[in-house]
């Protein structure tokens, strides 16, 4: 190792160059420190011993914005491959030890965070040495992402079939239309679909899969779907009907504890069932790591239990 270089690898810590990607993503060094549990007077600390090694600056302020510098920019690009070496270590150290190792990014729909920490309780305990993140979205982010690409799965309902998407379905997601249990709606014998909808639909934004779902319901049996009110979450549209602003079609998994205190109430419509499926997606022309396909291994052996889960099975 030339004398340069072994001295600079004597003067740097992988502690630097976290923190300077850390302040990298975030472009500021109080919103670094708190992703990394820091205070910014110790990222500032950090970054100046770390262009102390290198002799040059890395980020420059040019009035109130930081910049990164062009020595920065470079940095940035080295710690991405120093640190996507790292885990490959990690996952071939513990493939050596028999153990799936590595990380593992998951996104999931609103809907769907609920299930996911029972999708991941037991597969966790079989592989302990996986750092799994989720990010939970609305179903436009979540084709955004799936897209470009950016997570290893995504946990949604309602796959698009014209793109070129793999997906396994794991559970059923069934929707049940619910007013609050003061609403006159209980009072009518055998509602129609369309005299709920009457009663005043609360739904979500244009683009989730709550309201698409719905809206192919009454798009394929000539159901006139015309909201009073649109909101931003399912939590959101929950809270209206229990503020008795109107009625809704919501996903039964989220309003579970509603439901069995009473305080919410399912409006019995003849003839009315709307299941979809949680899937976890992915484009066909990615290479699954090893991370993921644990995983998927673990839901299409596990799907019989899945479906059996005692919250999936709460009325």
């Amino acid at each position: 190792m030339p004398l340069s270089v072994q001295k600079l690898a004597n003067r740097l810590t992988f502690r630097q160059l976290q923190v300077f990607l850390g302040v990298y993503q975030a472009k500021s060094y109080s919103k670094a420190g708190e992703v990394l549990g820091l205070s910014q007077p110790a990222v500032s600390s950090q970054i100046r011993q770390l262009e102390s090694a290198l002799g040059v600056p890395v980020f420059e302020y040019v009035g109130r914005k930081l910049y990164c510098t062009a020595a920065g920019e470079k940095l940035a690009s080295s710690i991405q491959v120093i640190f996507e070496e790292l885990r490959f270590l990690q996952s071939n150290l513990a493939e050596m030890k028999g153990q799936v190792a590595g990380d593992l990014n998951l996104v999931a729909v609103n809907t769907a965070q609920y299930v996911v920490p029972y999708l991941l309780k037991d597969f966790l305990s079989e592989h302990p040495a996986l750092n799994v993140k989720v990010s939970v979205v609305n179903r436009s982010e979540a084709l955004r992402r799936l897209n470009k690409n950016q997570d290893h799965l995504v946990i949604m309902g309602m796959v698009p079939e014209e793109k070129p998407l793999a997906s396994l379905p794991f559970m059923d997601n069934e929707f049940l239309p619910v007013a609050h249990a003061n609403h006159p709606i209980h009072q009518t014998k055998d509602p129609s679909i369309q005299d709920f909808i009457n009663a005043g639909l609360l739904s979500r934004e244009m683009g989730s899969g709550s309201r698409l779902a719905f809206e192919l319901y009454c798009h394929e049996n000539r159901i006139r779907y015309k909201p009073v009110m649109e909101l931003g979450s399912n939590d959101a549209v929950k809270h209206g009907v229990l503020a008795e602003l109107g009625v809704a079609v919501l996903p039964k998994l989220g309003i579970l504890p509603e439901l069995k205190l009473g305080l919410l109430k399912e409006v019995k419509i003849p003839g009315f069932s709307l299941k979809r499926s949680w899937c976890v997606v992915y484009p066909k022309a990615k290479h699954p790591t090893p991370a993921m396909s644990a995983l998927l291994d673990y839901i299409h052996n596990n799907l019989d239990s899945f479906e059996q889960h005692p919250m999936h099975l709460h009325t």
